[in-house]
């Protein structure tokens, strides 16, 4: 549910701060030699890519977790060496702990605001 919340809140705004992204992939998945990753979002321009990590409620075990799939995120897709690289936690709870150690590792945290559901029937519902 946090990921196509996220990812539809990216499709509509595609920015990292003032970072203008042109694509947004959901789930990307390598594996080369001993490492493999699963990326839950990865934005891309002309030079500059996002990984973006989603959680329902992140916690900051979950940073650690990111600083492991940045590291490894050129080492599984070499065809992005030369472009600059930004992490971001995005999470519908996050601890004011983990907020903090999120900006102090340099990375972006991304909260939901606004409308948070939005419902749509057929004019056949089943009422029990």
């Amino acid at each position: 549910m946090a990921e196509e919340f996220f990812l539809n809140s990216l499709l509509k705004d595609n920015h990292l701060g003032s970072i203008h992204f042109d694509d947004v992939v959901k789930n990307m998945e390598k594996h080369r030699g001993q490492i493999q990753e699963e990326y839950d979002l990865v934005m891309t321009n002309g030079d500059a890519i996002g990984i973006v990590e989603v959680k329902y409620k992140a916690h900051e075990n979950d940073l650690d977790k990111l600083d492991r799939k940045m590291k490894n995120f050129k080492k599984l897709f070499p065809i992005y060496k030369n472009y600059k690289q930004y992490g971001a936690i995005a999470s519908f709870h996050i601890n004011d702990a983990a907020k903090k150690e999120a900006l102090r590792r340099g990375y972006f945290v991304l909260q939901r605001s606004g409308d948070l559901v939005h419902t749509e029937s057929s004019d056949h519902l089943t009422v029990l």
